[in-house]
């Protein structure tokens, strides 16, 4: 069993990270770094200067928290972890799954995004090269019908949640 086991009875244990998106993300940080440290000591850029500070420790923050997605299906719930954020999906509640096709232009990248996406409410929980694999909920979770994850493994994970 995995020290991380966020999920009983773990049948199935993945942690997908990515140097592509956390170089993104440092790229992103030193930027904005890099702009409010440029702007922040001239009176007239003060409030730019600040704006750049927050939206790099914004950055600095998914360094941090979107380094390791951790996937577990277990015998009754398929369960994401990505940093301090945790979605727990009970099995009887999978309606069906699939292989995304969705742009990542169109989902807004890596990290935790919301959307509707062809009528459906959805979470997504995203790298930047991966497959993503999507769960079609029989009932919403709030407001989300669908949930979709990156994983290296999407026919084993599928097989796992329709099996």
């Amino acid at each position: 069993m995995h020290a991380n086991v966020i999920n009983k009875g773990c049948v199935f244990h993945e942690r997908v990270s990515s140097k592509r998106t956390l170089l993104l993300f440092v790229g992103l940080m030193l930027l904005f770094a890099g702009l409010f440290f440029r702007n922040f000591f001239y009176t007239d850029h003060r409030g730019w200067g600040i704006t750049f500070g927050c939206i790099s420790l914004f950055f600095l923050f998914y360094i941090f928290n979107y380094r390791v997605l951790v996937i577990q299906v277990g015998a009754d719930e398929l369960a994401l972890k990505f940093g301090i954020f945790t979605w727990h999906i009970p099995l009887d509640n999978i309606e069906r799954c699939y292989i995304d096709k969705t742009s990542l232009w169109r989902i807004g990248g890596a990290g935790i995004h919301f959307s509707p996406i062809g009528g459906r409410y959805r979470a997504m929980f995203n790298f930047l090269e991966y497959e993503r694999v999507v769960v079609c909920l029989k009932e919403k979770q709030g407001w989300v019908r669908d949930v979709a994850f990156s994983t290296t493994r999407p026919d084993e994970v599928m097989g796992l949640l329709m099996g």
